[in-house]
């Protein structure tokens, strides 16, 4: 009987769900039976050549004239990114079943009697519920997620984009698309500017955001301010509107055209070119303003609910050893609400660093001497747009969004890691 017993064991080693089968355990045998004949099926038929396109990123070129269809390097891309997706989930199926069979084996060697399939999926909802709860949202995560993240990082390391787009076939290239970025000199220079620009516009946009929305909560919660539902709804109006509405807003007014240019030639001076081409730092700080219009608001109503938790009798006793209400908001408002908002402000900062929006429907579409088919007010995530969907350099577009993606990885988990939200997590319960 124990030969038998390791014999059903271990034929599950070699064919998934027969030791289920010889241990009397016939649905759940011929489910992952099923799994081993579907998975070999699509293997044999689209897997394995899908994994070989993902290699070869095909090997016709297509050619209309002739009526050659030829290979679509992209599809063949992603048809192979999915092909080695499903190949983990096998794999994390033949485990479960492994584990599965083992647990069999040692249950039966105790004597005890192996639980029917619909004990046996009552135990495993009752123990391992949040597995199924989970399972739609990851397999969600996984297509709409990973996936496109894995393609775009893939891409990065091709010759995608400029005239190399399908039928043409794309090759990979490696690390090219990376120094292009960081050692060819057009584009160096261009990465260089716009990166020194971009981690300037998050730290400052940040820093006047976050203490912005701080101080005006502070504002509202003094006793002597009336009207506070007035004023705390006011900036609510303001959040609630679609930002891209505010931003063209604001760009018809700075306009030569616009109000403010009306009433300066009104009052006898010249119109002034706000957002024009040579704006430079003006543009810049006009940005950063706008950003700053739409952004406290969601941190004034963090720091509100923040400053409603903090003990006031920590108030009252500093008022009594003297000190100060600019002290007191160094020792006491500062370090709490940055304590309890240190992800969020990371999260901001993030948001910031990769804020499209602004610039782009402001000075969208304006190309400057001395940067590669970008302006002195875009950020990276500005040139990457008109890298790959204006200009159609998808490879070098790629490469910067992974190089983006590293830049704010580094910095936010630096950043988490050393905060005292971190570090001191049970300070402030």
């Amino acid at each position: 009987m124990d030969k038998s017993k390791k014999a059903g064991r271990n034929s599950s080693y070699v064919i998934m769900g027969l030791g289920q089968l010889l241990y009397g355990q016939v649905i759940k045998g011929l489910s992952y039976l099923a799994i081993l004949i579907l998975f070999i099926f699509y293997m044999v038929n689209t897997g394995i050549s899908d994994i070989t396109g993902l290699v070869t990123l095909g090997t016709v070129e297509g050619d209309a004239w002739l009526g050659v269809e030829g290979d679509n390097s992209v599809i063949m891309m992603l048809r192979g990114i999915l092909t080695i997706m499903i190949v983990i989930a096998f794999i994390l199926v033949y485990v479960s079943n492994v584990k599965d069979i083992n647990y069999s084996y040692r249950e039966l060697n105790k004597g005890h009697k192996l639980l029917g399939f619909r004990d046996g999926v009552s135990r495993y909802i009752d123990r391992k519920f949040y597995v199924l709860a989970l399972f739609v949202p990851v397999i969600g995560v996984v297509i709409f997620n990973i996936l496109p993240i894995v393609f775009m990082i893939l891409i990065s390391f091709t010759n995608y984009g400029g005239d190399i787009v399908p039928p043409k076939l794309v090759d990979w290239i490696g690390f090219d698309n990376f120094k292009k970025v960081l050692l060819l000199s057009e584009v160096k220079v261009t990465f260089v500017k716009i990166l020194k620009w971009n981690l300037i516009w998050a730290v400052l946009s940040t820093a006047i955001n976050y203490f912005g929305g701080i101080l005006l909560a502070l504002l509202l919660n003094k006793k002597c301010v009336r009207g506070k539902a007035f004023w705390r709804a006011f900036p609510i109006l303001a959040y609630a509107v679609p930002g891209f509405i505010t931003l063209l807003g604001f760009k018809f007014m700075f306009s030569y055209g616009g109000p403010i240019n009306y009433y300066i030639t009104q009052a006898g001076g010249n119109a002034v070119g706000f957002l024009d081409i040579d704006a430079g730092w003006t543009a810049r700080i006009i940005g950063i303003m706008i950003n700053a219009w739409i952004s406290i608001p969601t941190s004034m109503l963090l720091a509100t609910g923040m400053l409603s938790n903090i003990n006031n009798e920590l108030y009252e006793a500093a008022s009594i050893d003297g000190a100060t209400k600019w002290v007191q908001f160094i020792k006491i408002t500062l370090p709490f609400v940055v304590f309890s908002t240190t992800p969020t402000l990371i999260t901001s900062f993030v948001g910031n660093f990769n804020n499209f929006g602004v610039f782009y429907f402001l000075r969208g579409g304006l190309y400057l001497d001395g940067y590669f088919l970008a302006s002195d007010t875009d950020l990276l995530i500005n040139w990457l747009y008109n890298l790959s969907i204006d200009n159609n350099y998808y490879g070098i577009g790629a490469a910067v969004s992974l190089i983006i993606f590293i830049i704010t990885s580094v910095i936010s988990l630096t950043t988490y890691v050393n905060s005292q939200a971190f570090q001191k997590e049970d300070t402030y319960r």
